[in-house]
């Protein structure tokens, strides 16, 4: 029994980062109407930022969490002005916008290459090593700050998102962009805003992922599997989001614990396909006519 408790800890630790990870998908989806494939390249930008405000900057591990999430953020905003913005202006098809998104998305990773290099940076030792054990059950340090920080996160973009007027102004936008419009809700604004908030949720998934386990210019391909949480959970879909990524980290975890470690994205991918042939919208996702 404390094993299985154990390896449920696990994949509710690596399932919560990946939850971070999808909203972003989502907050975009449920406003633009296209999958915001540079999601992984803000990903990565965080996880540098953090490590160089942790082993440049010395700045004590908040600190230095906040930096990262701003800097994604704010990454997020450049990269919405720069890439999107132009097509939306244009009214362009969704497509252009997911052509733009993968041309962003490697423009990020090679700048990091050209600039940075290619290698495998590691975060500097912040927390002790030593787990916190309860009965047979170790929890590691990283894997309960993981947990703890992605919950406090989701749980502060909740109660923006519904309890908030930005948040109203967001689910108005989420139904109809024009009839909010109409309404007289700024929708550049509100783009502005479910970008910045992706942005800093992408930077604190980055800075903890790179902490628990290395930093290099294609993490951003994690991505891979949060977009899968996403339309697992119904792309769109905040909770739906937030369950699918929970899900996946479990059922990659178990899949792990079963031997097929080396399987594991074959599964996320193979659900993937599963859920787009069985139940397209997702868990939790409702159905539309022009989404990509």
């Amino acid at each position: 029994m404390s094993s299985f408790l154990q390896q449920v800890i696990n994949g509710l630790s690596i399932g919560s980062v990946y939850a971070l990870m999808a909203v972003g998908y989502s907050l975009v989806y449920s406003i633009m109407n296209f999958s915001n494939f540079a999601h992984g390249g803000v990903i990565m930008l965080g996880a540098y930022i953090g490590l160089y405000a942790l082993s440049l900057l010395s700045l004590p591990f908040v600190a230095a969490l906040v930096v990262a999430a701003f800097g994604a953020g704010l990454i997020a905003v450049v990269l919405e002005k720069i890439a999107y913005s132009p097509l939306r202006r244009r009214n362009a098809p969704g497509l252009y916008f997911i052509i733009s998104a993968m041309g962003a998305s490697i423009f990020l990773e090679n700048f990091v290459v050209a600039t940075i290099g290619p290698t495998f940076r590691t975060y500097p030792q912040i927390f002790d090593s030593k787990p916190f054990m309860i009965g047979d059950i170790a929890l590691g340090r990283i894997d309960v700050l993981m947990f703890v920080i992605s919950a406090i996160s989701l749980g502060i973009l909740m109660f923006i998102i519904e309890k908030t007027k930005v948040g109203l102004a967001i689910r108005a936008t989420s139904y109809s962009a024009k009839g909010s419009a109409f309404m007289g809700v700024n929708v550049d604004w509100i783009i502005f805003v479910i970008f910045i908030l992706g942005g800093m949720l992408a930077g604190v998934a980055g800075m903890l992922f790179g902490m628990r386990y290395t930093v290099y210019p294609q993490i951003g391909i994690i991505t891979n599997k949060s977009f899968i949480a996403a339309v697992f959970g119904g792309l769109g879909s905040l909770p739906g989001a937030v369950v699918g990524s929970i899900l996946l980290g479990l059922i990659e975890t178990f899949a792990s614990v079963a031997g097929y470690s080396t399987y594991r994205d074959l599964i996320a991918f193979a659900l993937l396909i599963l859920i787009l042939v069985v139940r397209p919208t997702g868990l939790m996702g409702k159905a539309t006519e022009d989404k990509a």
